[in-house]
C-alpha cells in the first residue's frame, strides 16, 4: 500500500440488480478505477459492494453504482463507511 489515503465503503444496491450482469459490470468499473473489494448478491435481491481505494476513485465507483449498467434498474444505494483494511487484492465477485 502506498502512502495515499484510502477509504472503504459498503454499498447496498436496491432495484433490479441481480441476473443482469451488475456484479460483473461493477468489477470492470472498479478495476478500471483501481479500486479493490468485492460485489456479491444478497438473499433479499440486493447487491452488496465493498470498495476500498483512494477517495476520488471510491466516490467515482459509488456514483456509477447509482446508475449501474444499462440493463439494471437502481432504485436506491445505501452507503456506510468502513475502516480501510489495506486490502489490495483485485476487485472480485462473490
Amino acid at each position: 500500500m502506498t502512502g495515499e489515503e484510502r477509504i472503504r465503503r459498503r454499498a447496498i444496491v436496491h432495484g433490479v440488480v441481480q441476473g443482469v450482469g451488475f456484479r460483473a459490470s461493477t468489477r470492470e468499473q472498479a478495476r478500471g478505477l483501481g479500486v479493490s473489494g468485492v460485489a456479491r448478491n444478497l438473499l433479499d435481491g440486493t447487491v452488496e459492494v465493498e470498495a476500498e481505494g483512494p477517495p476520488r476513485d471510491v466516490d467515482a465507483l459509488l456514483a456509477w453504482l447509482r446508475q449501474g449498467p444499462a440493463w439494471a434498474r437502481v432504485d436506491r444505494v445505501d452507503v456506510t463507511e468502513l475502516p480501510a483494511t489495506g486490502d489490495v487484492a483485485p476487485f472480485g465477485t462473490g
